[in-house]
């Protein structure tokens, strides 16, 4: 029984380690569901048929903004749509029943970690600004897209996770490319790298 716990250990221990044997991705899961606000970021607040409230404010280093009647309000962290809600919430006890929406004009943090990273075999080794919805396959043509030394059947996905581990998943470019295969054509997400490896020789 010993031994046989050993083996199952190991085993689990392997497919940690190998992006050929990681779990599949699961295709509803990928893409960021919403966008949360962050320092320097520009908003848009629109309070329907009282434009005397409606204003374009920065995101100040504090995560606050500030709206007229009202003051501050915690923006950072949240998504335009909770503060929106806070907004509406603050508002009853100046406006009947306020409409409130909460635009992002202007993405200007996260400029960093809300990038994708394409490198290896590729014309173009690059960092990309992420967008909603972006795809494996939309990253590798943005690179430019394999060269011909490179082995797109053993291109890897890595993901780091919030534990911050890093996972690899095995992604079949060459299917993706050549079969139009878009079974491991996954959705992406902000910091995730993906690598096209080089063919033995």
């Amino acid at each position: 029984m010993l031994a046989l716990s050993l083996v199952l250990m190991l085993a689990a221990c392997a497919t940690a380690a190998g992006s050929d044997k990681a779990p599949p991705l699961d295709p509803d899961v990928q893409a960021v569901a919403s966008y949360h606000i962050g320092v320097d970021d520009q908003l848009q607040i629109s309070v329907w048929q009282n434009p005397e409230l409606s204003v374009s404010v920065p995101v100040r280093p504090d995560g606050m903004i500030t709206v007229p009647l009202i003051g501050d309000v915690e923006a950072g962290g949240h998504t335009p749509e909770e503060v929106a809600t806070v907004i509406k919430g603050k508002l009853q006890s100046f406006v009947r029943d306020p409409q409130v929406a909460v635009i992002l004009t202007e993405l200007r943090s996260h400029e960093y970690l809300s990038r994708v990273r394409v490198t290896g075999a590729v014309r173009t080794p690059v960092s990309v600004p992420y967008r909603q919805g972006m795809t494996v396959l939309d990253a590798v043509l943005a690179a430019g897209g394999p060269t011909e030394f490179a082995a797109p059947d053993r291109t890897e996905l890595y993901r780091e996770s919030k534990g911050g581990v890093t996972t690899a998943y095995a992604v079949r470019l060459d299917k993706v490319l050549q079969r139009g295969d878009l079974t491991t054509n996954y959705r992406l997400q902000p910091g995730d790298v993906i690598t096209v490896q080089q063919r033995a020789f």
